[in-house]
């Protein structure tokens, strides 16, 4: 008896965010995974930002990164001001069982259209620690341009020393 093809892996997607992501958002308070943004929340802290990401209304969108069925991660893009001019902000952050496979660049890049169809007029940026080599990884894969070191406060009252990494949503030349 012959083996079936292999199957083809289940392509990244992008799926709003919605009332059942909560135990996607604990997952993603383990001290690994939040060991670059300063460590895990408290359960009132994880409750409010699920509230704030099913109730963003235009300021910005959070995802849940589907993988076939599987929850694999969330990204999202929101307001906010860098340097004096109105932008769009992003992060992510993937499970460690499903990581170092492509997901989050893959995701960076789904992540740039949708903020590029919200407002083509902003940036996009993303401010990954320094020392995150895997995030800085995801940058460089999406098409961010290194714009450089900066300092940046996260979670308020925590300051880190980032790297400002940007994509110009006006422009035909990125992802």
């Amino acid at each position: 008896m012959e083996n079936p093809p292999p199957r083809a892996p289940a392509p990244v997607q992008l799926e709003p965010w919605s009332d059942d992501d909560l135990p996607l958002l604990v997952a993603n308070n383990s001290a690994e995974m939040t060991a670059h943004l300063g460590g895990p929340e408290t359960e009132e802290k994880l409750l409010a930002r699920h509230r704030r990401y099913l109730t963003m209304n235009g300021s910005g969108q959070m995802f849940r990164i589907a993988l076939g069925t599987d929850a694999v991660g969330s990204i999202g893009y929101w307001e906010t001001t860098w340097q004096g001019e109105p932008a769009w902000e992003t992060g992510w952050g993937v499970l460690p069982e499903f990581q170092g496979r492509g997901i989050a660049a893959t995701a960076a890049c789904l992540i740039i259209a949708e903020a590029r169809s919200a407002d083509p007029r902003r940036h996009l940026h993303a401010f990954p620690s320094q020392d995150h080599t895997a995030s800085n990884g995801v940058c460089r894969k999406a098409g961010f341009t290194l714009q450089g070191p900066c300092d940046f406060e996260y979670p308020k009252g925590h300051w880190m020393r980032c790297n400002d990494w940007s994509v110009d949503l006006s422009s035909a030349d990125t992802p």
